[in-house]
């Protein structure tokens, strides 16, 4: 068999496209803001996870172009050689300091920082245990380990806990969930996660990517939304949504950094973040640190958001974050809602199956502490035209014959 063969044999990108519902890769040639330029058109962008709307701030771009100044476009190697700058050392102890944890450690992307971290502490003879709707990155860490992983249903504590007593004595028992779950929106249950863990001798690593920045009163995220941010063993989190940028960090005690630095594959055969980057993500920091009320208007927003799509009659979650599911049902109907929206001039992130489960397809609203009450108003009455049109909500008229 032609190993290509299976690339001829799928066709679905072709059917989406031939269809006109084809979401994926539209161009944008614009800054992520709260409007954006999609193929020459003006859209309200609510797909994004520029949750603090610090894309385009000046002071990021300003930091930026001096250390591209200073130290030029990139490392051209790993940390784990000539990659590590000062700037790397300055903004690992910045987080540190900002998490209130020991030591801190950042790798290129956040992908890798989950690919790294779990294969690095986790190894055949261990038990990884993860919710079911964990990020891709979790369960690829997990598969690179060759730990025995098992999956609890969302947010199912019962069962954790039945499969926490599976665990056989001496073994090595690591619980890996998200904090804020990324297409959901809902918050992981930590204070009972850290309990059990306790008491069945596990540790807790807490994936934060969209938590950190964004809860807690400091902006710390998840753990410190309940209170327990010390109580969390390793606590990851990404640069690509609230610091605007790309890249990932962990941050936990300082011996298990150390062992990272010296046994993450993903770390040190990769090559380090362009000081650039790194420069960007301090500025990001600084904002985060002092700015709190864009952590404020960010929720505001979010709540207008939530409680405008909850008042056309759809499932919307509880409203606890800035990711705002839509949910639409099967597949089908989410790319038809999803093309209406987008002829409306509205960009927002379609999210099907396998992603969730099949007949829970939904709309993914992501909101930023930049958009405007104009801004939201637009996108509700968008999703109010789009759904009639596709039939997930009755007309106006509809409504009045029925009354």
């Amino acid at each position: 068999m032609d190993i290509f063969e299976r690339c001829f044999a799928w066709d679905e990108d072709l059917k989406a496209e031939a269809a006109g519902l084809h979401p994926y890769f539209h161009e944008i040639s614009s800054g992520q803001d709260p409007e954006v330029i999609c193929e020459g058109k003006r859209m309200i962008m609510v797909g994004s996870n520029n949750y603090l709307g610090l894309t385009s701030h000046p002071r990021l771009k300003r930091a930026a172009k001096e250390a591209t100044d200073k130290y030029g476009v990139g490392c051209v190697g790993s940390r784990f050689l000539n990659g590590t700058l000062d700037v790397h050392v300055e903004l690992e102890r910045r987080l540190a300091e900002f998490m209130d944890r020991e030591a801190a450690l950042s790798f290129t992307t956040g992908m890798q920082t989950n690919l790294g971290v779990i294969s690095a502490l986790a190894g055949k003879n261990d038990l990884i245990l993860t919710d079911k709707y964990d990020h891709a990155s979790i369960i690829d860490g997990c598969r690179l380990s060759f730990a025995k992983m098992k999956r609890f249903r969302h947010n199912d504590m019962d069962q954790l806990e039945r499969l926490l007593s599976t665990k056989e004595p001496g073994q090595g028992c690591l619980i890996v969930v998200d904090g804020v779950f990324s297409m959901e929106g809902d918050v992981a249950n930590v204070p009972e996660i850290v309990r059990l863990a306790r008491e069945y001798r596990a540790r807790v690593m807490l994936d934060d990517a969209h938590g950190v920045g964004v809860l807690g009163e400091n902006g710390r995220g998840t753990a410190e939304h309940f209170g327990l941010n010390g109580e969390v063993d390793i606590i990851m989190a990404s640069f690509s949504k609230s610091f605007a940028s790309i890249g990932g960090f962990v941050v936990t005690s300082d011996r298990v950094v150390q062992y990272l630095k010296h046994r993450a594959r993903a770390l040190i055969f990769s090559a380090s973040l362009p000081p650039s980057i790194v420069a960007s993500v301090l500025a990001a920091l600084d904002i985060i640190e002092n700015e709190p009320e864009r952590r404020h208007m960010l929720m505001k927003v979010a709540h207008k958001m939530h409680a405008g799509l909850k008042s056309l009659g759809f499932e919307v979650g509880n409203g606890r974050t800035p990711i705002i599911p839509v949910y639409v049902g099967e597949d089908i109907l989410a790319f038809m809602l999803w093309r209406k929206l987008f002829d409306n001039g509205v960009f927002a992130t379609p999210v099907v199956s396998p992603a969730v489960p099949p007949g829970r397809a939904l709309i993914r609203v992501s909101c930023m502490a930049t958009h405007t009450d104009e801004h939201v108003n637009t996108v509700v009455s968008a999703f109010a035209d789009a759904a009639t049109e596709v039939g997930l909500i009755p007309s106006e008229m509809d409504r009045a014959t029925a009354n």
